[in-house]
């Protein structure tokens, strides 16, 4: 990927097609791309922002580019984690278009000391993506179960 040497918030995503020799406007980037969320500052595609992991980014609040350190660490008493300054602090807490805040969408769980993405967190359980069930830490699940219901009986 192309990046120029323009100081602008604005940003213009475009595809060159060599049979054509046209350049195409990519109006929405994650379309191009099939992926939910493509990180700003590696160019990476990923599942979500909370998953993706970069070093162009701020691990806590996931702005581009990332927050400065300070001398201590702001604790959020909404979600428990600490940040690297006031103003990582404020990043978190604003939500962005139509998704939730990132203190609404990770949260540090004060019991089991695992970190909460989904909506569905029992402590000391982990998801288990062969049942889709929250299963136990040392649950061994090698194939999804079968369904109760039997296939269509085909006569030809």
């Amino acid at each position: 990927m192309f990046e120029g040497q323009v100081d602008s918030v604005k940003r213009l995503n475009i595809l060159y097609d060599y049979v054509e020799r046209h350049y195409h406007v990519i109006a929405k980037l994650t379309g191009a791309m099939g992926r939910r969320y493509v990180c700003k500052g590696c160019h990476k595609s990923c599942t979500s922002d909370i998953m993706h992991a970069c070093d162009q980014t701020c691990s806590d609040c996931f702005v581009c580019p990332p927050c400065a350190f300070s001398s201590v660490r702001n604790p959020c008493l909404e979600c428990n984690r600490h940040f690297r300054s006031h103003t990582c602090f404020a990043n978190h807490k604003q939500s962005a278009k139509q998704k939730r805040s990132v203190c609404e969408r990770k949260r540090f769980c004060a019991t089991c000391g695992w970190v909460k993405r989904g909506g569905n967190y029992e402590c000391d359980k982990r998801f288990c993506d062969n049942c889709r069930d929250n299963k136990e830490i040392v649950h061994l699940c090698y194939m999804r179960p079968m369904n109760d219901a039997l296939p269509p009986l085909v006569i030809r």
